[in-house]
């Protein structure tokens, strides 16, 4: 293992991390919010903590392996989380435990909250709050893959512990950095469209630009305690809708509809093609449900279930409503859309809409074999077959998840939550989607020390795919 060339890459990109640093103060500059020495200090401590680790390990440029690929993933998220939270410690004297809660938050994009008084706290410090989503949304890691070859670092080997879904292989282009750069340049045009289309519909320039980097990064942080609410507008509404489906869309899948100038290949996608139709069922049933059951008007009801439904099964947590004040079967729905999550490849949480698409068709395979045991039933993803590898490590994957989510609900439990709590605050954490029930339902600020740190570990395992952190607990892996 080339620990000096892990150290030396997860240095690079720490003072590449300190870099966003530079917006929060230029609008500290502009605004005179009183926050510039808080975040120049900020700037500092970060740039500093990653020159040393760069400085103190020089070595030869070293293609790294899959397994160094992995551990520089999962250090980098993991110091990312430290490193995050200077601007809340300096800027809002937070507790550690706080501010660690609100950067790794940020950086997952899940979106939960210890902060309350969003509309009074200083400017500089909100954009700071957005732009930890916006780049952990596309993943620093394939930022840096696009922009900074020169570190002789294996690439791929980044690229695959770093990108969601269950089909790592696939690239876009036969170099690895151009698809990164295609990528990051798909992500940037969409989030200037966004920002332009909220500016248009009523919001000032600031919160344009803020919420259109919560909403394509599907993070779902505002720089308002009502969330999108507090606009009360359904054009604001609707174009957060269609940005958020964008960023729950497998980005390759942009790509190719923009380099063809062919939108059909959105519905000939058969993961995208899933996604948008559960997306549309969950909201006709949430709608007659909210109809039914509160006697809301059909056009109320199908507005909120639209919004709603859209940010959850996207995980981003955008609210007009607070869903867990809906009757009957309605909030535990909601969260049980959030393990869905978006496609593979996309800025949302969750399994995935191919792995559960995948582990469907592998179910109903074995229900036939009972009928026909020496048969032979080949899985069909797009009319290809389903490798078996590919299918073993769905399953994996899904046990391990399963595994993770019941451990963790359990430690939050003895911790002494209620089993609602519990359950929503792992599900919403692991899957990012960021609002719970029960008492996490509109903030974590109530949970103990020991509480938020398991939700930490929560959002830092559904971020990384749970593998690419519980790999580094394998004796193997750190074998030669």
């Amino acid at each position: 293992m080339h620990l000096k060339v892990i150290m030396r890459g997860v240095g690079a990109l720490s003072m590449g991390f300190s870099l966003t640093l530079l917006a929060p103060i230029g609008v500290s500059l502009f605004y005179h919010d009183g926050e510039l020495w808080h975040l120049t200090a900020s700037f500092a401590a970060i740039f500093l903590c990653g020159a040393i680790l760069w400085m103190l390990s020089p070595g030869p440029h070293i293609k790294l392996r899959r397994r160094d690929g992995f551990l520089v993933v999962a250090l980098f998220w993991l110091l990312l989380g430290l490193l995050g939270i200077f601007p809340f410690l300096f800027g809002l004297r937070m507790p550690f435990t706080d501010a660690l809660f609100e950067s790794v938050s940020g950086l997952t994009t899940t979106g939960a909250t210890v902060i309350s008084g969003l509309d009074r706290l200083p400017r500089s410090l909100l954009l700071y709050r957005q732009e930890l989503q916006w780049f952990g949304g596309m993943g620093l890691v394939v930022l840096a893959v696009a922009v900074m070859p020169m570190l002789g670092i294996g690439g791929m080997s980044l690229y695959r512990a770093e990108v969601p879904g269950p089909l790592k292989e696939e690239k876009l282009t036969p170099r690895l950095a151009h698809s990164a750069r295609i990528l990051w340049t798909l992500y940037i045009g969409m989030t200037l469209l966004c920002a332009l289309a909220f500016w248009l519909a009523g919001m000032t320039p600031f919160d344009a630009i803020a919420h259109s980097l919560a909403t394509v990064s599907t993070g779902g942080f505002s720089t308002h305690d009502a969330s999108l609410g507090y606009f009360h507008s359904p054009v604001v509404e609707l174009i957060a809708a269609l940005f958020m489906l964008l960023g729950g869309i497998n980005f390759s899948i942009h790509y190719l509809a923009w380099h063809g100038r062919d939108p059909r290949h959105y519905w000939r996608d058969v993961e995208v093609r899933t996604f948008l139709l559960f997306t549309l069922a969950m909201i006709l049933t949430v709608t007659l449900a909210l109809k039914r059951l509160e006697g809301e008007a059909t056009i109320v009801a199908l507005r909120q279930s639209l919004f709603e439904v859209i940010s959850v099964v996207t995980s981003t947590g955008f609210g007009i409503s607070d869903f867990s004040t809906w009757p009957n079967f309605l909030p535990v729905l909601m969260i049980l859309i959030g393990f869905i999550g978006g496609c593979g490849g996309s800025t949302a949480g969750g399994m995935k809409v191919m792995r559960v698409l995948a582990l469907a068709k592998l179910g109903y395979r074995e229900i036939i074999r009972l009928l026909h045991p020496q048969g032979l039933f080949p899985t069909r993803i797009s009319g290809r077959p389903l490798q078996e590898g590919i299918a073993q490590a769905i399953w994996g994957f899904f046990s391990l998840y399963l595994f993770t989510f019941v451990l963790l609900m359990l430690i939050m439990m003895a911790a002494g939550l209620d089993q609602l709590t519990a359950f929503s605050a792992i599900a919403t954490c692991m899957n990012n989607l960021g609002p719970g029930l029960g008492s996490v339902a509109q903030s974590f600020a109530s949970l103990t020390a020991t509480e938020k740190l398991t939700a930490v570990a929560a959002m830092l395992l559904g971020r990384l795919e749970i593998f690419t952190l519980l790999v580094l607990l394998q004796p193997a892996f750190w074998r030669e």
